[in-house]
């Protein structure tokens, strides 16, 4: 599978480990049902204010906001099936597997926003915090 221009410019500042996972996702992509792109990789902090007063987000401290390295750490992606947006559950079950398949193989942590347990977040990967602090 490969990621549309748009995706991939959506990509742009994000932590180099970070892409090389969703690259390797992406590459080792083998699901014909549907297909993945990018949503968001950088966001200022205004948006992420818009994002938390919408309920769409709960911190303020997201990962997406570049830290002092210059880099976002998060990214958030969409289901695509004959190319219309897709928010069912199931598939994004499906890409996170592949993710975290991507992220062993590149020895990368990664963790998924479906995995938390106060605000289930779909569509988010981000480094951890302990590995990443975001000062190199």
């Amino acid at each position: 599978m490969e990621f549309s221009k748009t995706s991939l410019s959506r990509l742009k500042g994000v932590h180099p480990d970070l892409v090389r996972v969703v690259n390797r996702c992406a590459k080792d992509w083998t699901d014909k049902q549907f297909t993945f792109g990018i949503t968001c990789g950088v966001r200022t902090l205004e948006e992420q204010k818009v994002l938390v007063s919408k309920g769409a987000s709960k911190t303020l401290k997201s990962r997406h906001i570049p830290a002092a390295n210059g880099y976002s750490h998060a990214i958030d992606v969409v289901a695509y099936i004959d190319g219309a947006v897709r928010w069912d559950w199931p598939l994004y079950g499906k890409i996170a597997t592949a993710m975290k398949a991507a992220a062993k193989a590149e020895k990368v942590p990664v963790e998924w926003g479906g995995d938390w347990t106060t605000f289930k977040d779909g569509p988010h990967y981000q480094l951890p915090w302990k590995s990443y602090l975001g000062t190199k």
